[in-house]
């Protein structure tokens, strides 16, 4: 294949040069893959990006956190945080400074932007739709991203190819051996609505085929708060039995962290002993203090979250929060599609993550 080069902006940098090492490590050499850009930014709010370096036949990718809050600039004498459109903005203009020169172009967006909003119900704009089409007719070859909220907007490019790649099963691995889990009998893994079935079914099978439950979440449709229909009860569809219960409440994001911080307290009165939250990305976009709040109280254990998308370092201090690397499987990820090889067991993790757990499962069970 052509030889591999990798921009990462600003917004991706400390992760982007991990991938880089990772990479380094896999082919057994020093060669560095990251090219040196130059994002300008004016005073105006206006930007331009330079590549440092020649891009002619070789095979890009561009790695971006359209999520990362920490990123300012001046701005008309103030200090403005870039938004997810401006990063989105800077991986156009990436594209449009290295002029189609390369081989092939793949666009690495783990919170793939605007994937919220994936289905359109009335006069209202579908941005995700949208970009995805940019990119396209940019000349992006392939879009790489985790744990998409809909993977029905890879139908926006049928034409082009969409990789939607999981990583609870490195969060899992990370929870069992950090926790220092023994009996995995005791797992129970929760959805905290009908839409992450998926996923509670998927750390079930990873750990053996433990027990599933998820919630039913009755809304007042009358009313609308922040954005939202709100919640106003929570109904258990589980075991019968949850005392003693080791619980697993899986979901794709935290946002303000309502709905799974209300999952695990109506969980804490069946009786479970242990309660952890994994989610691939830990916006937290209000309310950190009801974490700490209920993990002052007892209700949670731990949230475990991948590093693929920003958390403060004020967050990652924290007792009840652990940030989980990621940027391994993203390199494996990079070095298969630069060789052109199979990325199917990487993309769902079953395989490789299985053999691990069984192991440390039969370790456990003949002590």
């Amino acid at each position: 294949m052509s030889e591999l080069k990798i921009i990462v902006p600003e917004n991706f940098r400390e992760f982007g040069e991990k991938v880089n090492e990772h990479i380094k490590d896999i082919r057994k050499t020093n060669d560095n893959y990251l090219v040196e850009t130059s994002l300008v930014r004016f005073n105006n709010g206006e930007g331009k990006v330079v590549i440092k370096e020649s891009l002619r036949d070789k095979d890009l990718y561009i790695m971006s956190d359209v999520s990362n809050y920490d990123i300012s600039y001046p701005y008309y004498g103030r200090t403005h945080y870039m938004s997810p459109d401006e990063h989105f903005m800077d991986i156009k203009r990436i594209l449009s400074a290295e002029c189609g020169h390369a081989t092939k172009r793949t666009v690495i967006m783990p919170y793939l932007y605007e994937s919220r909003q994936d289905k359109k119900d009335s006069r209202e704009s579908l941005d995700c739709a949208m970009a995805l089409k940019e990119l396209e007719l940019m000349g992006v070859n392939e879009i790489v991203t985790c744990d998409v909220h809909n993977k029905s907007v890879m139908n926006a490019v049928p034409n082009m190819a969409f990789e939607n790649m999981y990583l609870g099963d490195i969060m899992l691995l990370d929870l069992i051996e950090y926790e220092k889990i023994h009996d995995f009998s005791k797992f129970v893994c929760i959805s905290p609505d009908e839409g992450a079935m998926k996923r509670a079914r998927f750390f079930s099978d990873l750990l053996g085929n433990v027990d599933i439950g998820s919630f039913y979440k009755q809304r007042d449709y009358t009313k609308v708060v922040k954005g939202k229909n709100p919640i106003i009860d929570h109904r258990f569809l589980g075991p019968s039995d949850m005392k003693g219960k080791y619980v697993i409440v899986a979901d794709d994001m935290i946002a303000s962290g309502g709905s799974i911080l209300d999952t695990a307290e109506a969980i804490k009165k069946l009786g479970v002993e242990k309660i952890f939250l994994i989610v691939t990305f830990a916006l937290f976009t209000e309310g950190v203090d009801k974490f700490q709040e209920y993990f002052d109280k007892g209700i949670i254990d731990r949230v475990y979250a991948s590093n693929v998308s920003y958390v403060p370092d004020s967050i990652q201090k924290m007792k009840w929060f652990r940030s989980v690397d990621c940027s391994e499987k993203i390199a494996q990820m990079i070095n298969a599609l630069n060789y052109g090889d199979s990325i199917g067991e990487l993309i769902s993790g079953r395989v490789e993550t299985a053999v691990k757990i069984k192991k440390l499962r039969k370790k456990y069970e003949t002590k």
